[in-house]
């Protein structure tokens, strides 16, 4: 992969708001024209005709991971690898392979099944459950790549607004072991009810930088148009780190930290 020259992408303000809200939205993170090849693409591995809505059938068809060189391009633009510098540390993140997964979400009555609240796993156990501990290994960020216009019918995710901060106490007890994903989300999906909401709308080419704790939700589509959006994890090149100076500390971190009284830290983690 070419070598990309990162840039400061985001203002400091940006920053200190994902550390409060779990999130920030990159407006134009890549060129349009390459998530209309992205787009291209997607509907050719779907086996659907984007011009026949009769040929729609199901709520949701997803897709695993692409590695087409336009997903690689979405996923490694200059404005990324900055936002990627400044929310997780330089050089402490791998430069995305590629994309995926891609929910695709089409106008439809029927219920699509995935909609609940929730966080998503990070890695998994020696038994392939999915789990979440607070270091956050396998997983530096949550995004959302918008690969089509999304307004407010166009089934967006729904996003918690600093719910990240109410997952860091349920996870702080557990260790490095951490917990079981689905007894995980329900337990935060209830700890967090309590947040405002918005919707992870925009334009094609747009990203959604997400804290990996933070509370989101799928919902059905009533729109008239199809959503396509990616869903991937920003792998770290290692996990949270809690004994760092201050001034060394990730946004990533400084979040779980304002989600936890410090001296509630085992010592475990702070090794």
């Amino acid at each position: 992969m070419e070598v990309i020259a990162a840039m400061s992408a985001l203002s400091d303000n940006q920053v200190s708001r994902f550390i409060q809200d779990g999130f920030v939205h990159v407006p134009g993170a890549f060129p349009r024209p390459v998530a209309d090849e992205c787009r291209a693409v997607l509907w050719h591995k779907t086996g659907l005709n984007p011009d026949d809505p009769r040929t729609w059938t199901q709520p949701v068809v997803r897709i695993d991971s692409c590695v087409e060189e336009p997903f690689v391009c979405a996923a490694n633009t200059a404005t990324l690898h900055g936002a990627y510098d400044q929310l997780v540390g330089t050089g402490r993140w791998v430069a995305p392979p590629g994309l995926g997964t891609f929910p695709i979400r089409f106008p439809h009555p029927d219920d699509p099944g995935d909609a609940g609240w929730h966080l998503d796993a990070s890695f998994a156990d020696d038994q392939g459950k999915g789990r979440v501990n607070l270091r956050s290994r396998g997983r530096a960020l949550l995004m959302l790549f918008l690969f089509s216009d999304i307004g407010p019918d166009d089934a967006p995710t729904r996003i918690r607004i600093g719910s990240h901060r109410d997952v860091v106490p349920l996870l702080a007890p557990s260790g490095d072991a951490g917990r079981e994903w689905m007894a995980l989300c329900q337990e935060a999906g209830r700890a967090s009810q309590h947040r405002p909401k918005t919707l992870a709308t925009g334009r094609a080419g747009d990203v959604y930088l997400c804290h990996p704790f933070l509370i989101h939700g799928a919902q059905p589509h009533h729109g008239s148009g199809v959503r396509f959006i990616a869903q991937p994890p920003l792998e770290p090149t290692g996990d949270l780190d809690f004994a760092r100076d201050e001034g060394d500390s990730s946004p990533v971190e400084i979040a779980v930290r304002h989600g936890l009284d410090q001296d509630s830290l085992s010592t475990d983690l702070e090794e």
